[in-house]
């Protein structure tokens, strides 16, 4: 049977639209206090150690009328790059109420002033999407969004994704109602269009694209307009496109640098530089994808994509993709120009992020901004496909039924965990138990909050306490300021590396899973037996508290570095004995016992931490050296190739792999890595040396001479 031609959001009638429109309404108000009830359970966000002292420089600028001028060049975090409006704005609320980052009332006004803008950009999705196709889309867009965890969970705490994303909202919601009423839009919407674009630029280098946007769909609009309709007055159009253009694109620039104090400095310049900068998104960090533990800039094209097909909600993804099968519907039915617009606001920019080869880090939150448009159109294919079966109840029974199941999966995530529902993962990507171990999950250590919560709730400390109690953790910032002044000075705060986490001495640690290698989490050996509780997500550990009572382990590491190394296997030996899964003692203890000459009880503790922790360099280093002082070199040459695998960056393991090749003669292979060695740290003298070797043996004096050379110069 021929389907039921779909009606458009102007057939909606005036009883409908006055229902519907309070629903929106009544909907925006709820989502708004749920969200900022939420934002004050969120923890503090790892990155906030650059905003918020880029906040405290902000307001100091200011205030002293451009006369203190740290904003202007903060080499930390490049935040000099970033526009200042969250910060400004947070950080003159803050001052004036007399808080201070060591007050959780501080990081309450900024997750506040971040959920307030996370639901304007919701607000504006629901809005575009009503633009487009009616109220019932708006209400479904608005829903959609909300529901969406990821989104949800960064609006709690991001206050540089969020306020992006809100700005590319609000501007292209603006465009839409700019080109309907072309040639003469009024100036609230040409001024919505310029605070748009303001707050993105404001946020982010990359509100520059916005002005791409305007150019590229006016022409679009005009195009469509006055060409191909061949609408009356083209030329006087012509005039208003431009004027309008460029007057929206003035005062967008002039009100977003008006908070960014590098770029009041230096208009035109800085703006394209700081754009330059986050084009490359140039930090190189290690994270994990696909279960490997890579550098960011070796992630492959595929690293966005992947992110993007497993943590948005199904509701999203199969709205989205199903747009694409009835485009031409949608295209004719609608405006035009408003859905090219959602379209390229979503693809153009994780295709350019692919074309560039640009470097990302934490999932996909540098593209969070193509989220609302993604949102749009998937609301569009919704009441679309609806409208196509509304005489037809059952079939409008069983879309209904299948997007409540697409929701399901989302929803109860963010009702289970709504302090981190950031960490979100689909069905496809097999939801969070999948993602463990070959993704990274709470990523900023939000879920650090909740651990001090828990030790809190425990009576392991508390504001009362006489007795001090130090805390060891990869997020010394975090822990740092949720606890100093909570426990008046009684809890003293350690950054410790995990994998050299007994170098310090510590009562408690607190370890978020971030900075742990894939193979370990997928081991099971983490948490391990000194974890005395996890903070969860659907059962899956973010975080784990561990109690070091004896402190073998820590003991151990003194006597190592003091060169007692009898005394060193005594108190890693006693550590394995009660915590066979503790990894970094049996690292040590291998290098103790290669320091004793004992090569093969070295190589039977690297191992067991091996075992542990598969992917332990350390571990690996200790494995091959103890395989090549018990002459098993080829044994040795396939561990330390193993170790340059895992950490393309591990000089050490190159140099050794010129060593062992350099002993069996193959001269070309121990110049090569020594050369892999010296790329990797162009300061190690060895590798120098070892490579002038080498040379020697084939026969090239003349080069040899040079890193004979370069080596006597470090």
């Amino acid at each position: 049977m021929k389907p039921t031609p779909a009606a458009s959001a102007d057939t909606e009638s005036p009883e409908q639209a006055a229902l519907y429109k309070k629903v929106f309404r009544f909907s925006a108000l709820g989502i708004l206090v749920v969200t900022i009830l939420l934002s004050l359970f969120s923890g503090i966000n790892g990155d906030d150690e650059f905003q918020n002292d880029y906040s405290t420089k902000l307001v100091d600028y200011y205030l002293s009328f451009g006369a203190k001028t740290e904003a202007l060049y903060i080499e930390k975090g490049n935040m000099h790059y970033y526009g200042g409006f969250f910060d400004l704005a947070t950080g003159l609320v803050n001052r004036a109420l007399g808080f201070d980052e060591m007050d959780i009332a501080y990081h309450n006004v900024r997750h506040i002033f971040n959920a307030i803008i996370g639901v304007l950009a919701m607000l504006f999705v629901g809005l575009l999407a009503k633009e487009i196709a009616g109220w019932r889309a708006g209400i479904l867009a608005i829903w959609f969004i909300f529901l969406s965890p990821r989104f949800l969970g960064h609006s709690l705490m991001n206050p540089k994704d969020i306020p992006f994303a809100a700005g590319f909202a609000i501007a292209t919601y603006y465009m839409v109602l700019l080109f309907k009423a072309m040639p003469r839009p009024s100036w609230k919407t040409a001024l919505g269009v310029a605070l748009g674009i303001a707050l993105a630029l404001a946020t982010r280098a990359g509100g520059l694209l916005l002005f791409g946007y305007l150019g590229l769909f006016a022409a679009v609009d005009f195009l469509l307009k006055y060409i191909l309709k061949k609408q009356e007055g083209a030329g006087q159009a012509l005039v208003a496109y431009f004027s309008y253009g460029l007057a929206i694109a003035f005062t967008g620039y002039v009100l977003a640098i008006l908070t960014w104090p590098a770029a009041l400095a230096n208009p035109i310049g800085h703006p394209l530089a700081a754009l330059s900068e986050f084009s490359k998104l140039g930090v190189k960090i290690r994270v994990l994808f696909m279960g490997d533990n890579l550098l960011s800039d070796n992630t492959g094209w595929q690293y966005p994509l992947a992110w993007i097909l497993k943590t948005v909600p199904l509701f999203t993804l199969v709205g989205f993709a199903g747009s694409l099968f009835l485009l031409p519907t949608i295209l004719k039915r609608y405006n035009t120009t408003a859905v090219l617009l959602a379209y390229f606001a979503t693809i153009f920019p994780v295709a350019y992020i692919i074309y560039k080869e640009s470097i990302l880090h934490d999932g996909w939150r540098h593209l969070m901004f193509i989220y609302p448009s993604m949102v749009v159109v998937a609301a569009v294919f919704w009441v679309t496909l609806e409208s196509f079966f509304k005489e037809k109840k059952a079939a409008l029974y069983v879309i209904w039924g299948f997007l409540g199941i697409l929701a399901v999966d989302a929803a109860l995530f963010i009702v289970r965990n709504p302090q981190y529902p950031y960490v979100y993962f689909n069905p496809i990507g097999g939801g969070i138990k999948g993602a463990f171990g070959n993704y990274e999950t709470d990523y900023w250590g939000v879920s650090v909050r909740q651990a001090i919560n828990w030790m809190e709730k425990e009576g392991i400390i508390s504001p009362q306490m006489q007795d001090t109690v130090t805390l060891g953790t990869t997020f010394f910032y975090n822990v740092s300021r949720l606890t100093r002044e909570r426990y008046h000075g009684k809890v003293k705060v350690k950054y410790v590396r995990f994998n050299t986490r007994h170098s310090e001495s510590w009562d408690y640690g607190i370890f978020p899973s971030r900075f742990f290698r894939g193979a370990h989490l997928r081991s099971g050996n983490w948490p391990n037996s000194k974890t005395i509780h996890t903070i969860d997500a659907n059962g899956v550990p973010l975080v784990a508290i561990e109690k070091d009572e004896k402190k073998y382990a820590y003991r151990g590491q003194l006597a190592l570095s003091g060169g007692d190394f009898q005394d060193a296997i005594t108190q890693f030996q006693n550590e394995v004995k009660e915590h066979p899964d503790n990894e970094v003692a049996w690292t040590s203890l291998s290098n103790a016992y290669l320091n004793m000459r004992q090569f093969q009880q070295a190589l039977d503790a690297a191992q067991k931490a091996l075992s542990v922790a598969p992917d332990a360099e350390s571990a690996l280093l200790y494995e091959g050296l103890a395989l090549v002082n018990l002459g098993r070199k080829q044994e040795a040459l396939s561990t330390f190739d193993r170790l340059t695998r895992v950490n393309e960056e591990y000089y050490a393991g190159y140099y050794y792999l010129g060593l062992v090749y350099e002993s069996t003669q193959n001269y070309r292979a121990a110049f090569e890595n020594a050369q892999k060695a010296i790329e990797a740290n162009p300061g190690f003298k060895e590798a120098y040396l070892l490579a002038a070797q080498a040379l020697e043996k084939l026969g090239d004096a003349e080069n040899a001479a040079r890193y004979r050379e370069a080596a006597q110069k470090l």
